[in-house]
Parts: structure tokens; sequence; C-alpha cells
């Protein structure tokens, strides 16, 4: 651990928040000739590099001066007024809820950045593409650091924008619908979700005030149950949407077919993360006798998600289904963000630990998985699952890695094994503390209930490891001798390239790490989640 003082800590996490978006203003500026190299386009991309890089090394030392003896208490805090006729502040602040999530999305937006400037997107200007990723980490940032609801509500929709462009503009096919339908469900969600937060400050006891930590200390008294009902329903709704929760989900898997590489991967790996944070941020310590009343129903719309998003993706993975990878990743996110809400919906200190735990897992795993789907798209030209199979690819035959590209086809194993929860590795711990909160849900709650959600989510598992083997199975191993298909050629197809190690390893590794050593996740979460859930017992 690095010893910091109370001012170094409180600058160090305002320069996370800052510096993307200085970035970003920087990125549309023109580069001085001494920094072009090549071509502008390679300055700018390597611009993005060295931010995001700073950004990261910022929160790498943030995280080392965190004090781990004190994990449950509020750091490297800012409190300045801002408009104090509404008793909102400029509040910052990290405990050990945010401070992981902060970690994925500076690391996550490094490694894009990296892949990118080897990779450079095919589109538009590289200097909207680079101001755009900065301005979407810049946000997302905020969104996990800022303890105030008007910041957190400004915050949480200024990454629409960027993420909208990223699609309508880099993407593939039917990229202006997808970004469209993101927009709007995301929009919509949010005006509710605004509603609700300011029936919550508004009716704060004492006066107006949006201040989190006031408001999570207060645990809702100045609130009659029917407000916090209200509240709960609306703040969840918005946060819900964006989770994504079955049936709101309907935008993820165009958006994701439809989004660039890179895209997908901020997408899945960061941008999801916020609304299950927001649940666990504001609504459980905020208004909670609301969500008490909401939970079951939770519960119930998060265990249908698993199925649903299971089910989803065996129907994709069958021959001749004509599905697609990258939409079949985008269902799987379904089924395990079911498993955070589940994890939620417990209201137990074991869930909601556990629902943290997944979240960090998704991101790191589903990150991972896009990556390589990106990777099998450039080297053969298709994403359909049966040309992948069949050895229809559209650069020449399929792709059965394991032969063509063995280091591409065994990361690529090793990530679908990570996503089906395989003991050891990091998607498994988070599961496995939802399901156990739900054996145990909290006093008042229906355990019979719960105890059917719990084997409903038990069966979503199974579901997940089948659809998963089948498609190690179809694009690792291939179709060749399949009926009326010609045989894969053998010709080899490039594999993992040095740039590609980098922007994956460090993915793989953290995945692996959380798998055999979960107390440096539980360490951080657990004493944070003790003093936001303050009556709750187990």
């Amino acid at each position: 651990m690095i010893p910091l003082n109370d001012t170094a800590m409180r600058l160090l996490l305002a320069a996370v928040v800052v510096l993307p978006l200085l970035g970003a203003g920087a990125a549309l500026l023109p580069a001085p000739p001494g920094l072009r190299g090549r071509s502008p386009e390679q300055a700018v991309l390597r611009h993005g590099v060295t931010v995001t890089g700073a950004v990261l090394a910022a929160t790498a030392v943030l995280a080392l001066g965190f004090d781990h003896d004190r994990p449950g208490t509020m750091q490297a805090e800012t409190d300045i007024g801002w408009i104090p006729a509404l008793g909102v502040r400029i509040h910052l602040g990290t405990d050990g809820v945010s401070l992981p999530l902060l970690v994925l999305t500076a690391l996550l937006t490094f490694l894009c950045a990296l892949y990118s400037y080897h990779r450079p997107p095919e589109g538009p200007r590289p200097q909207a593409f680079v101001a755009l990723v900065l301005l979407l980490e810049a946000g997302t940032l905020a969104t996990f650091a800022v303890l105030d609801l008007m910041l957190f509500f400004l915050a949480f929709e200024t990454v629409l924008i960027p993420m909208y462009f990223l699609i309508a503009r880099w993407g593939g096919a039917g990229r202006e619908r997808a970004a469209w339908r993101f927009v709007l469900y995301t929009l919509l969600g949010s005006v509710v979700m605004l509603l609700g937060l300011l029936l919550v400050g508004l009716g704060a006891e004492g006066g107006p005030t949006f201040d989190m930590t006031a408001l999570a200390e207060d645990g809702g008294r100045g609130l009659t149950h029917t407000t916090q009902l209200l509240a709960a329903l609306a703040i969840g709704i918005g946060l819900a949407v964006k989770t994504p929760m079955w049936p709101l989900h309907s935008w993820l898997p165009d958006a994701h077919t439809a989004a660039p590489t890179v895209g997908s991967v901020l997408l899945a790996g960061v941008l999801l993360k916020m609304g299950t944070y927001g649940f666990v941020r504001i609504v459980l310590p905020v208004v909670p006798d609301g969500i008490h009343t909401l939970a079951p129903y939770l519960a119930a719309f998060a265990v249908t998600g698993i199925i649903y998003g299971s089910l989803a993706c065996l129907a994709l993975s069958r021959s001749g289904a004509g599905g697609d990878l990258k939409r079949l990743i985008a269902y799987s996110s379904v089924g395990h963000m079911g498993f955070v809400l589940l994890g939620v919906a417990t209201l137990t200190r074991t869930g909601v630990n556990g629902a943290l735990f997944a979240n960090i897992a998704h991101g790191l795993i589903t990150g991972l998985l896009f990556f390589l789907v990106g990777a099998v798209k450039d080297r053969t030209g298709t994403t359909d699952l049966d040309r992948l199979a069949l050895g229809g690819g559209e650069r020449g035959g399929g792709a059965a890695l394991y032969g063509r590209a063995p280091r591409l086809g065994g990361l690529l194993a090793f990530g679908a094994v990570a996503s089906l929860g395989l003991p050891g590795l990091a998607g498994f711990w988070g599961e496995m503390l939802a399901l156990l909160g739900a054996y145990h849900p909290a006093d008042g709650l229906s355990r019979p209930a719960y105890l059917v959600f719990m084997a409903l989510a038990a069966l979503g598992t199974l579901l997940t490891a089948a659809y998963l083997l089948v498609v190690v199975r179809r694009v690792c191993m291939g179709t060749p001798h399949a009926p009326g298909a010609a045989p894969a050629p053998g010709t080899a197809l490039p594999d993992v390239r040095g740039h590609e190690f980098a922007a994956w390893i460090p993915l793989v590794v953290l995945t692996v790490l959380a798998g055999l050593w979960p107390a440096i996740l539980l360490g951080l979460t657990g004493p944070a989640v003790q003093n936001l859930l303050p009556g709750v017992s187990r």
C-alpha cells in the first residue's frame, strides 16, 4: 500500500474523473507537428492510449492509497456546495463498493484504447472516436465516484451520447436502428428515474438534500412507506433499463450486434454496471421499506431473465438457426445480470456481496469475450455461427479455431468456461453467493418463494453451461463433415497478435485471480455493504 494523505487522495479521485474529460476535448484539437508521427490519425489514437493510461495509473495509485482497513468508510471525499437552494453539492468519494468499479472502468477503457491504436476503427474521423471513448469513460467514472443524486443523474446520462455515436457511426449492419433503440429505452427510463430521485431528495427529513451519504444515514425515515414505494419503483425502472432487466432488455442484443468491438466491450463491461451499482448505492439504503416491498417482484424478473437469456442463447447456438455469436453473448448478459439482480433482491449481505462480485466478474469475462469475437470476425469475416461451424466463412473456411488459430481458440474456450461459472474462476463466486442469499432471504421475505427462485436460477446455470459448450464445440472445433457442407480448409488463420495479447491477458489474469482469491473483492465490498445495510443480520 502507498501511504497518502487525505488531500492527495481527494486530488487523485478528482483527477480520475476530470482527466478523461480534458482528454476528450484535447482529442479534437490539431496534433502538434512534433507529435503527429506517421499521420494525425495515429497521433490521436496514441493520445487516447496516453490519456486512458494516465487515468488507469491514477486509479491504481488511488486503489493502493485506499485504506483497506476501513473499506466501509467513504474515503477521498470532496464536498463543495453547488446549488444551495436545492441542497445539490459537488460531492465525490469512494468506498469498497465503488473502488473496484472505478478500477474496472479505467482498465477496460485503457485496453480498448490500446486495441484501437493497433487496429484503428473503420469509419469517420478517429479524432471523434477517441473523444467519444474518453467522454464515455469520464461519465462512467463520475457515476461511480459522485455522492450526490443530481450529479449521479447527470453522469448517468452523459454516457448516452457517446455510446449512441459509437454505435451509429462505427457500428455494423443495422447500426442506426440499434443506436436509436439504445437511446430511446435508456432515456425514457432515465426520465422515470429522475422523478424518483426528486421524490427522495425533496422529501428528505430536515429539508431538501440530494447527498447520498446523508440520505443513506436517514434510511428513509423522513419518507412515508408510499413515498418510498413510489421512489423505489421509479428509480428501479430507470436502473433496470440500463442493467438490463427482463423485459426491459430488448435494446441490448441489437446494440451489441451492431456496435464495434470497442463499443461492445465498454457497453457490457462498464455501462451495464451503472444500473446495478445504483440499486446498491441508492435504492437499498435510501428507500429500504420501498425496496423490501418490491424485492420479490425484482427477484421474479431477475430469475425470468436468467432462464429467458439462457433459452435464447440455446436457440441461437443450435445448428441451422443462423445465430450470431455477438448476439448470443449479448443475450448471455441478460442471464448473468439476472444473477446480479437476484443477489440484490435477497436484501442480504451475502446476496448483495454476490451481486457486486458478479458485477466485476461479468465485466472481466464478457469484455474478454467481445474482444475475442471481434478477433474472430476480423479473421473470418463473419460472426454467423452456422458459417463458422460449417466452413462457410466469408474469407474462406469456417473457424475450427483449435486447428487454425490454437491460441485464439484456447482463449475463446477459456472465456466460455469462465462465463459458465467454472469453480476457480471469477464467474463462480458471484452466482454462488447470489444463490446462497436466495436460500436465506432477508426477514419478512417469503422463503418458499425465494427457494423457487433459487432452484430456477440454478437451472439457469445448467442451461448456460449447455449453450456455451455448444458454442465452443462449433466455433473452436467446427463441423467440417456436416451433410451438404464442404470440409473446412486446413489453412491457418492469423493467431493472437502481440497487441491482442496485451489487451486480453490482463482480463484473463484477473479472472483467475478473482476466482482463486475471492477475498480480494469480498474484503472490500463486505464492510461497505454492512454499512449500507445496517439492519441486516446476514
